[in-house]
């Protein structure tokens, strides 16, 4: 899970270092998605995080980036720092912490599943809006997103 997390983490700085250097207009263009543009997208990814980590961590999740009001940077390092602490929170977690169920008391879904799999579903769900960030840069005409696969973060980014 700490490696998987680490990967996320990397994933997403790689992804906010090639989305920073895109005009601002691109960001927010909107067509046909889940979330119609790369920074509705984007700040779904933070809030899915944030809130994992709020059922990670027993607690009432709280405000979400709808209420965000600043600079499409400010929210791209926002996210960054979101990802850091989940990894950080991931990594100082013990194989029982791990193992310990959490419980998950929304409206839409209740239950409760080890942490670990809460923690998987959530880099799986970031993993999966990141290839709807690149589907909808392709079809707004950005055309070079970064390799952020995880085999090649594990072959070619953890090896250097």
């Amino acid at each position: 899970m700490t490696h998987y997390a680490e990967f996320n983490l990397w994933a997403n700085k790689t992804y906010v270092s090639w989305l920073k250097t895109k005009p601002e207009d691109l960001l927010t263009r909107e067509v046909s998605s889940s979330y119609p543009s790369i920074m509705l997208t984007t700040m779904h990814i933070w809030d899915t995080e944030r809130f994992w980590l709020s059922v990670l961590k027993n607690l009432i999740p709280g405000k979400f980036s709808q209420d965000f009001e600043g600079s499409h940077h400010e929210a791209f390092d926002g996210f960054i720092n979101q990802s850091e602490i989940f990894s950080e929170f991931v990594r100082s977690q013990s194989e029982n912490d791990l193992l310990e169920k959490c419980r998950l008391n929304m409206p839409w879904m209740k239950g409760q599943l080890p942490r670990y799999e809460y923690i998987q579903h959530c880099l799986n769900h970031s993993t999966y809006h990141r290839g709807q960030i690149v589907t909808i840069g392709r079809n707004i005409g950005i055309t070079d997103p970064p390799m952020t696969d995880y085999n090649y973060y594990n072959m070619a980014v953890k090896r250097r």
